[in-house]
């Protein structure tokens, strides 16, 4: 039994060893087990944390990327809703408040966007600050605002000054119902009250104003667009001027002010949503009811952001309302502005878009400035009325007015549209810049003669007067040959001719015309008949006077004043408008009244001048005319009254035949100086074989008469190269020019008072022989002063001086010799030629130069001689053979004198 139980705990021992055994190697193998997956699991949890970090950088990276190209498209982004906000919103409507200025838009401008914040968030690098939002009002909607009041009343504040700010003064009205505060939360714009461009509204005004603008939208659809446009917008869209300002109407109420108004009173608001817009009129309602429409904008202001439907619903941050101060100096300065009137039109704004797009064969029209309502006044000439009359004292802007005036029509009308023929009498030069100079070689191309500094040389006024009145017998003839009545109908007849509008300023007209001499007679004999006969040949007369002894020489030549019925009066003009019109006396200085009808009262228009007188604004004009310009264009006649014109240094002229008044080519010419006429040419004495051809200059201006004596000879020399010529210079004085002459002409002889009885004596004895084939010129200076001498019997007897130089002058230029003698009295050359009884007929042609009129009788077929007083280097020239009365003439400057 013991061992039994021996057995069995012998093979339990050894079941339990077996037992042991394998549990020893079941845990190792769990152990190497365990092992083996704990390192498996560090391996996983390795190859997670790599992934871990290279998903965290990679998310990083992305990130930065993202947010790199957010920025850069963002920015982008922004600078483009900026410059098209720039572009809708330009200046006083976009700026934000610390750059903000007013800024007047050209004519016709204004109406565009309007800012009243900020889209998006402040967070830098998101769309902020730097995109303005902008919201639609004039010529486009109604506006609507709700909730913060503080931030509502700000933003119609903004928008109002924003509006003022960028549309030209005057162009908005302002109407403010205000029943709470009345008026005061607008109270910066409380100025504007002054000048008629903001009311205030109490309780019980809202209807009245409600009617009102009713009857505005009414009378703008019937009188104003009538059919024609569909709004005011359209009106500008076609580049004419707003003929009506835009009305807006302000609405600040609440729920209580909304449960007030009358049914009547909401459909009058109603009509004025549905039809004010085409019209101008637009409301701002903050607190009243608007019925919602296509036209109407809804804003709402929640949580310090605004939303409306324009902006997509964008949040808005609100800019602050604008600083008052800020909005009382503006609606002050602008309300002083337009009590002043409106601001004076430029003068650049007088031209058009392009030059020369106007044709003239029905009239000429340009502006001279600008009317009450800020639009351009247009003067015409053309059938009616024909001429103008202008006036006005010393300092009230004449002139300007005739720049202004010249300026606009130059750029409208081409050389060959208009010729402008201008003339100041003044001491002054005002139309000198309209002809080319040294300092500037440009001039206007429509102007075709220019005289200033002439109010001593009425003689030129009246050699213009007789150049319109041969043109105008010109274009009669022409006229009568195609059976036209008036200019517009020989045009269209005769479409290949030159037929351009004249235009004839004469600037203080009335040194001309007053006065008892025949100049004055025959000016204003010239003027009656271009007046009366101008109109329907296309010559239009300006006359312009500061001095009323001009205008009352007219009065008493009724048939010519009838002719001016376009008169421009300046400030305190006299007797420019009819004797019942007293408007000049009332309009202030740089305004005019302009009137068609003869000066009678009811057809003033008062007209603000630009300042035409800045020469860079008249430059600019003037440059790019110049420039367009046609070839061939020759320069303006310009006639210096102060100026002396110089000889040739050749001697040589170009069109010497053109001298004549025949136009006949002849004989050489002795050029003895400029005429005072239209073409400038040189006065010339034709020196043939004909008896009397001599020519005696008369006078004690030595050197003035010494430079004709020597013209006349040097325009012989280049004529005549093979002529003779003999030098007798026979007075201390004359010397100097003498020989200046001599050196000219080397060949030439020279004698002096011992040997001018040599010269004398060949003379006479050729005049018996055969006629020479070239001519024989003798200047002699001062004849008179050898005298005695040639009063003295020879001593072997014979004929005296004195005889053969008579018979030189009686029988000379037959045989081709010719005396250009100077004596410097009119009784010392009667001496010479034989004293009391002597003949004057050996002297075909004179000059006088300090010698009277009355002394003149026996050398001109003139009753007691011409009508003459000396004047300073001028000179009277008559030649028998082809002068009815005397003409005045400069004598020339010679080279080696200006040197």
């Amino acid at each position: 039994m013991a061992s039994r139980w021996s057995g069995l705990l012998a093979a339990v021992t050894r079941d339990v060893a077996a037992a042991r055994g394998l549990a020893r190697l079941a845990s190792a193998s769990a152990g190497s087990a365990r092992s083996r997956t704990a390192a498996r699991h560090a391996v996983v949890r390795a190859a997670h944390a790599a992934c871990l970090a290279q998903l965290t950088e990679a998310r990083a990276t992305t990130r930065r990327e993202i947010t790199r190209h957010y920025l850069r498209e963002s920015t982008r982004l922004a600078a483009d809703i900026a410059g098209v906000a720039g572009v809708q919103a330009p200046g006083a409507a976009g700026a934000p408040w610390r750059d903000w200025a007013p800024v007047e838009p050209s004519v016709g401008g204004g109406g565009g966007l309007l800012r009243i914040g900020t889209i998006g968030s402040d967070r830098p690098g998101e769309c902020g600050p730097n995109v303005p939002a902008l919201l639609p009002l004039l010529d486009r909607t109604h506006l609507t605002l709700t909730g913060d009041r503080a931030v509502v009343d700000g933003i119609i504040a903004g928008l109002l000054l924003r509006v003022l700010g960028s549309t030209r003064p005057g162009d908005v009205r302002i109407t403010v119902y205000d029943p709470e505060h009345l008026g005061g939360g607008l109270a910066g714009f409380a100025p504007l009250g002054a000048a008629g461009l903001l009311g205030f509204v109490g309780p019980g005004g809202l209807t009245g104003t409600l009617d009102d603008l009713v009857e505005q939208i009414r009378r703008i659809n019937e009188s104003v667009l009538a059919g024609e446009y569909a709004s005011l917008a359209d009106i500008t869209a076609a580049g004419r001027r707003r003929p009506e300002p835009w009305r807006l109407l302000v609405l600040l109420g609440d729920a209580a002010t909304a449960a007030e108004l009358t049914a009547a009173q909401r459909a009058q608001l109603d009509r004025i949503v549905r039809t004010g817009i085409a019209c101008g009129v637009h409301v701002v309602s903050r607190g009243l009811p608007v019925r919602p429409g296509p036209a109407v904008e809804s804003v709402t202001v929640a949580g310090g952001r605004v939303r409306c439907a324009s902006l997509a619903a964008l949040p808005v941050r609100p800019d602050p309302a604008p600083p008052a101060g800020r909005v009382a100096a503006f609606c002050r300065e602008l309300a002083e502005r337009l009590v002043a009137g409106p601001p004076p039109v430029r003068f650049a704004d007088l031209a058009p878009e392009k030059l020369w797009t106007h044709g003239s064969a029905a009239g000429l029209g340009a502006p001279v400035g600008a009317g009450p309502d800020g639009e351009l006044v247009e003067v015409a000439l053309g059938d009616d009325p024909p001429h103008a009359l202008v006036g006005g004292p010393s300092g009230a802007g004449k002139t300007n007015l005739l720049y202004a005036w010249l300026g606009a029509l130059t750029a409208r009308y081409s050389p060959d549209e208009l010729a402008l023929y201008l003339l100041d009498f003044k001491e002054g030069v005002s139309f000198a810049r309209f002809a080319p100079s040294p300092r500037d070689p440009s001039w206007l191309p429509q102007v075709r003669l220019v005289g200033v500094n002439i109010n001593s040389d009425r003689e030129f006024g009246l050699a213009m007067l007789r150049h319109l009145a041969d043109e105008l017998r010109r274009r009669a003839r022409a006229a009568k040959r195609y059976d036209a009545s008036k200019l517009a109908e020989l045009r269209a007849e005769d479409p290949g001719g030159h037929w351009p509008r004249i235009v004839a300023v004469i600037d203080e007209f009335q040194v001309l015309v007053t006065g008892r001499d025949p100049v004055a007679a025959e000016a204003v004999n010239l003027l009656e008949d271009l007046a009366r006969r101008g109109r329907s040949q296309g010559i239009h007369l300006v006359l312009a006077s500061q001095d009323v002894s001009g205008i009352e020489a007219l009065w008493g030549r009724s048939a010519l004043i009838a002719q001016f019925t376009l008169r421009i009066a300046l400030p305190k003009a006299r007797r420019i408008l009819a004797e019942t019109n007293t408007a000049a006396d009332a309009v202030p200085r740089f305004h005019a009244v302009v009137n068609t009808d003869s000066g009678v009262p009811d057809a003033n228009r008062i007209v603000r001048l630009p300042d035409a007188g800045d020469r860079a604004g008249w430059r600019v004009l003037q440059d790019e005319q110049w420039h367009a310009r046609p070839d061939g264009l020759p320069p303006p006649r310009l006639f210096d009254g102060d100026a002396v014109p110089v000889f040739p240094a050749a001697g040589h002229f170009p069109d010497l035949a053109a001298a004549d008044p025949d136009g006949r080519t002849g004989p050489p010419a002795a050029v003895v100086g400029e005429t005072i006429d239209v073409r400038g040419r040189p006065a010339v004495v034709r020196l043939g074989r004909v008896p009397g051809r001599n020519l005696a200059v008369l006078g004690s201006r030595t050197g003035e008469a010494c430079a004709v004596l020597g013209s006349a000879a040097r325009s012989l020399a280049a004529q005549v190269p093979a002529a003779r010529f003999s030098i007798a210079c026979l007075d201390g004085d004359a010397d100097h020019a003498a020989r200046l002459l001599h050196a000219a002409l080397p060949d030439a002889h020279w004698y002096d008072p011992d040997t001018v009885d040599e010269l004398l004596t060949e003379l006479a004895d050729g005049l018996t022989g055969a006629v020479p084939d070239q001519p024989h010129y003798v200047v002699g200076y001062a004849f008179d002063a050898v005298a005695g001498r040639l009063a003295d019997k020879p001593a072997g007897g014979g004929p005296t001086g004195h005889e053969r130089l008579r018979a030189v002058l009686a029988r000379g230029p037959e045989h081709r010799v010719h005396l250009l003698g100077w004596w410097r009295t009119v009784p010392r050359l009667r001496d010479d030629l034989g004293g009391i009884g002597a003949r004057f007929d050996a002297i075909g042609a004179w000059v006088a130069l300090d010698v009277h009129g009355g002394e003149l009788g026996p050398l001109c077929p003139q009753p007691g001689g011409p009508d003459w007083y000396p004047r300073p280097h001028r000179g009277l020239f008559f030649d028998r053979s082809v002068h009815r009365t005397p003409e005045l003439v400069i004598p020339y400057e010679l080279p080696a004198d200006a040197a």
